[in-house]
């Protein structure tokens, strides 16, 4: 037995109405990045508006990576570790990714020193910044750009 398709005709006003739906629909599931003033905004409401040193962190990445797939990311940061003074805590955030927070890492002064190592995804070329909040309420920040290299051809 044979079954017979039937098409209904297409008024303008649906066609239009699906196509409006379509470009909605396609609109909504693209990323949107991350930018400098949304890490300018994330760094002011971690540190209160307090202002930052930009001193005592090295930073341990590379220049250019040819994947951004798994980018190590790592910091050192020149601290005592003592009770006295140490490094409470330390937030990783990259401005071109979908969402600015990357990581952040807890330390006390039984770590003895504080560094860390991590790999990251990175989806283009975008600056990588470090905060790190002190016991004594300060903070200090670094930051570097990271050129992402989709198939190593530069750029």
């Amino acid at each position: 037995m044979k079954q017979r398709l039937v098409l209904n005709e297409v008024s303008r006003r649906h066609a239009l109405g699906l196509i409006g739906g379509t470009i909605a629909m396609s609109a909504v599931a693209m990323p949107v990045f991350a930018d400098a003033a949304s890490v300018a905004a994330k760094v002011k409401k971690l540190t209160g508006g307090a202002g930052t040193a930009q001193d005592g962190i090295t930073l341990d990445l590379p220049e250019i990576a040819e994947n951004g797939n798994a980018v190590k990311v790592g910091f050192e940061i020149d601290s005592p570790m003592t009770e006295g003074s140490y490094v409470k805590a330390v937030h990783v955030m990259a401005d071109g990714n979908p969402v600015p927070d990357v990581a952040s890492f807890n330390f006390s002064p039984a770590n003895g020193v504080c560094m860390a190592t991590t790999r990251m995804r990175l989806a283009k070329t975008q600056n990588i910044i470090v905060l790190a909040e002190m016991s004594d309420g300060s903070f200090r920040q670094a930051q570097s750009q990271v050129k992402v290299t989709i198939g190593g051809c530069g750029g």
